[in-house]
Formats: structure tokens, sequence, C-alpha cells
């Protein structure tokens, strides 16, 4: 066998090891395209460039829908058959989702420097992709063995509704009624990405806490669960509504709920661990993120202003200091624990994951302070955000394409 064989069925013998590279490489892609932006748009190098769509569009794509489904569907491609006992997903399945998802963002990012026409090729390459990873995800359910398949069904359900998503957003390339973007925007966000990520933590964390501290009673409860699926469900509509003096209902929910959740998990204690901690920190996110919501709402709900005083710092608080958490943390551990690597977080990781609660609280800052000084904050935060993810990627790639360390298969 060639050493390029070699490397290809090392490269494609796990789910994710295709789709974390594409993640990985996606969370330095879209930073230097969003920075580029933001360096030409203010005037500090160049001129401002014309792309074939909207930037604020192609930062939600590239963020909602580029960035975190390719580290999703390998974490749920490995996961899924060992929650419930099934078979392994075949490779051809997670090889071909793969490949379209890496297509559709080349063809994306070709886009926004030609035309719309390769936008929407690219697009439609992301729907396919993301319909076969589906349909090998729900093979798994419907083929295994009778059991509570309740929080898989639900990060099932949350993967269609992603796609119906998407689904909008091509549907407003096709058409340019920006109302379709809107409901691209909010699905995403609070019928996709929320209930998902919360889904996979309210699975995992206790789990990983558990493994990781054993003496620890950690207890599990569902009611907090659903409380935050409910609201992250209210929300969107709430937006979609234009009552966002009424997301207080939703997002006061959504917050305690959480809070607890982390209080259960044993948030306190997950500092003896530093892999743990980089969980527990990503979840807590999400309580502060939705309380800087409530407060939003409350203050509009209260003085009958449309003024969003705090801006759209909870949503970056939720998306940098939760989901970017979370990726580090999650990825992190699946890397290493299918490629028979030790748990060892050493400094250079721990340098990375502070360096990720200061980007997001520099981009939280941004949204909250005067106009003619957040631009700096802006740059600063996508600055650190690459000088944390570059390292991140340059040490763990390879692992995707290399033979396991303890010889075994995977």
């Amino acid at each position: 066998m060639t050493q390029l064989a070699l490397t290809w069925k090392n490269f494609t013998a796990a789910p994710h090891r295709v789709m974390f590279l594409g993640g990985a490489l996606q969370t330095v892609a879209v930073m230097v395209w969003w920075l580029f932006e933001m360096v030409t748009r203010y005037g500090i190098a160049g001129q401002p460039v014309t792309w074939s769509i909207l930037p604020n569009a192609a930062h939600l794509y590239l963020m909602v829908f580029g960035l975190f489904p390719s580290f999703i569907f390998g974490f749920i491609m490995t996961t899924f058959p060992r929650w419930m006992g099934g078979k392994e997903i075949q490779a051809h399945f997670y090889v071909s989702a793969f490949a379209l998802l890496l297509l559709g963002n080349v063809l994306f990012y070709a886009g926004l420097f030609t035309q719309q026409t390769v936008v929407m090729f690219g697009v439609a390459a992301t729907l396919a992709g993301w319909a076969v990873g589906i349909y090998a995800l729900l093979r798994v359910v419907l083929d295994t063995p009778p059991s509570d398949k309740t929080n898989p069904i639900v990060i099932l359900l949350a993967l269609c509704l992603g796609w119906l998503s998407l689904l909008a957003y091509f549907i407003w390339l096709a058409g340019g009624n920006m109302q379709w973007l809107r409901v691209a925007t909010e699905a995403g966000l609070w019928w996709f990405l929320l209930p998902l990520f919360v889904s996979v933590g309210h699975r995992m964390i206790p789990f990983f806490t558990v493994s990781a501290l054993p003496r620890l009673q950690v207890a599990r409860p569902d009611w907090p669960w659903w409380v935050i699926l409910a609201g992250s469900a209210l929300h969107g509509v709430l937006q979609l509504a234009d009552a966002s003096a009424w997301l207080w209902l939703s997002d006061a929910a959504i917050s305690s709920a959480a809070f607890y959740l982390s209080y259960c998990w044993g948030f306190r204690h997950s500092f003896k661990n530093s892999l743990l901690a980089i969980l527990h920190t990503g979840f807590a996110w999400i309580g502060i993120a939705m309380l800087l919501s409530t407060i939003q709402s409350a203050i509009q709900f209260l003085s009958h202003d449309t003024l969003f005083i705090l801006g759209l710092a909870p949503l970056h608080a939720l998306t940098i200091g939760c989901y970017g958490s979370l990726v580090i943390g999650m990825g992190t551990r699946v890397t290493l624990g299918h490629s028979g690597l030790p748990f060892v977080v050493d400094s250079a990781l721990k340098l990375m994951f502070i360096g990720m609660q200061a980007a997001a609280i520099l981009r939280v800052l941004a949204d909250i302070l005067p106009l003619q000084h957040n631009s700096w904050f802006y740059l600063a935060s996508a600055l650190l955000w690459l000088a944390c993810f570059t390292p991140w990627v340059w040490r763990y790639l390879p692992a995707y394409w290399r033979v396991r360390a303890d010889g075994k298969p995977g």
C-alpha cells in the first residue's frame, strides 16, 4: 500500500477525522475572511470590497451553516451508534457528506469574490451534504434496538430544522426576499444551534464529569433541558414576530435552567480537571448570554423603547463564548480519545481556551461600547479567535490522517 493510500485509509477510518478536518480549516478561514472584511470596511488598510452578497449575510452563513455543522456531524456520527448500541456509520456516508460540505464552503468563498450564482451552488452542495448526514443518522435511530432515544431524536430534529433554515437561506439567495434571510437567521440560531448544543451538553457533560471525577455525585435532571428547548423555540418565534420586548419570557427561563444545570453538574468541582473545566465553562456561557438578553428585553418592556442597549452582545456571548468554547472542549476530547492520545491539557491549550474567553468578552464589549470605540474591539476579538484556533488546528490536524497512537482501529 502506498503512503498516499495509507494516509487516505487513516483519514477515512472514522467520521470525526474527516468532519473535524473540515471544521478545523473553517475555524481559521471564516475569521480570516471576516477580519479582512472589517479591516477594509473600517479603512484600516486597503479599500472596501464589494462582495456578491451582503457581508453580514455571508458572516451568518459561514458561522451558523459553514463552521459548526462540520464539528457537529463529526461528533454525532461518532457517538450516535455508541449511544444506541448500533453499527458504526459506513464510510461512504460520512465521506460523501464531508466532500459535499467542503465543496459547499469552497464554492461559497469563491462566489463571494465572483458572483452570487456561485454562492448558490455552494449552498446547494452544503444542503446535499447535510441531507446525506441526516439520512445516515436517521438510519442509526431506526435500525438500533428499542431504547430511550429521546436525546438522539431531539438532536436529529434540530439538525433537520437546521437544514430547513439553510433552505430558507437558499430561497433568499434565489429570490432576494429579505424575509427568508430573517427566517434563516432566527431559525438557524434558535431552532438549530442552541437546541443542539444544549442537547449534546445535557448528554455528555455529566458523563464526562463522572468519568473524570468518579467520587462526585452528579444530578442529571431532564426538566431544565426541556425548559431550555421550549424557551429557545419561543425565542425564535418572538424574534420573527418582532416582539423583542417580550424575549424576557423565554430568556429568563433559559438562563435560570442553564445555571441550574451547571450547578447540578458540579461546575465548581470541574476545575479539578482542566479539560472538564473547558466544557463546563463553555456551557455556563449559555446562562450568561441569556441573562444579558433578559436584561435587554426587560429594559425594552419597561421603558416601551425599541433601543437595543446591549446590541448583539447576548448573541456573541452565546456563539463565541459558548459554542466556540465547546468546540475547543469537545473537539479536543474527541480528537485525543479517538487518536489513542492521553487526555492531557498542557499550558498551550489552557492559553488557547483563556484566549477564547477573552475574545468573547471583547466581542461583547464591542456591542456595548459607543460606536467610535468598538471597531478596535471587533478587530481584537477576531485576532484573538485566530490566535487561539490557528495553534489548535496546527496541533491536532495531523491526528486526523495518522494511525492511532494506541494501534486501535478508528
